[in-house]
């Protein structure tokens, strides 16, 4: 992967919406709450259509996260559909479950690394799951830690990595695999600017290599360089704003 400059000019996503595939996500009336607290999320439809890019905003608390936590499939919804790859997930089975997220790549705000592999390790791990030899996968995994910045960090386990620095290897084991669908949580917050920028061009380049991305964010000025579709969450409802 060649790093395809800063972004400087908006980058327009249009031409990169589908037309009549079917959505990789598909909500119908969605309700959510927990436990017996108000609705997080009340009648909340919209579809993510296969190799389209959208962000996903909204002040704090207004149900970001547990939006991307329904797509995950790691809750379900109180009331409504939810369909991911195609699947309605209310009655799906477990093995069909782990198939479905195998297909996607995350980034969450913990991070989630594993703190007894080091960095390379755990960018390589949705590799070695799907049962490839190191010797296929090995070059790869490198060029894309160095293009993050973690070229001289890779045998570092996590605990001794900055906060930005377990942000950037997050961000690459959720690329690492060329996921159909990319949710990523806030990945540019704990970097600088430049650094958010050359992130935002390794998003659009996978997007243009046909993933679906999804980036939840509170940074306006990262979102006015894409010309993108922004799924905007208010008390507990969606908009769908287009560029």
């Amino acid at each position: 992967m060649t790093d395809g400059g800063s972004v400087t000019d908006r980058v327009n996503m249009g031409s990169l919406l589908s037309g009549a595939e079917e959505p990789v996500v598909q909500f119908e009336n969605v309700g959510m709450r927990y436990g017996l607290g108000p609705e997080v999320l009340s009648d909340v439809s919209f579809q993510i259509a296969p190799r389209s890019f959208q962000f996903l905003t909204g002040p704090s608390g207004a149900g970001k996260t547990t939006l991307l936590r329904l797509i995950l499939l790691s809750v379900r919804p109180t009331r409504g559909l939810v369909s991911v790859f195609g699947e309605e997930v209310s009655d799906i089975s477990s093995e069909a479950l782990t198939g479905l997220r195998r297909r996607m790549g995350v980034v969450f705000q913990d991070f989630r690394l594993l703190d007894h592999l080091t960095t390379y390790e755990n960018v390589a791990l949705p590799l070695r799951v799907q049962g490839r030899a190191e010797t296929s996968y090995r070059a790869e995994v490198v060029e894309l830690l160095r293009w993050v910045g973690l070229g001289e960090r890779m045998h570092v386990l996590p605990p001794l990595l900055s906060g930005g620095e377990k942000q950037r290897a997050a961000i690459a084991r959720a690329l690492i695999a060329r996921p159909e669908l990319l949710l990523a949580d806030e990945p540019t917050g704990n970097v600088d600017p430049g650094l958010g920028r050359r992130l935002l061009r390794l998003f659009i380049e996978l997007n243009r290599l046909g993933t679906s991305v999804l980036i939840a964010t509170h940074d306006f000025a990262l979102m006015d360089l894409v010309d993108a579709r922004r799924l905007v969450l208010g008390g507990g409802r969606l908009a769908v704003e287009h560029p």
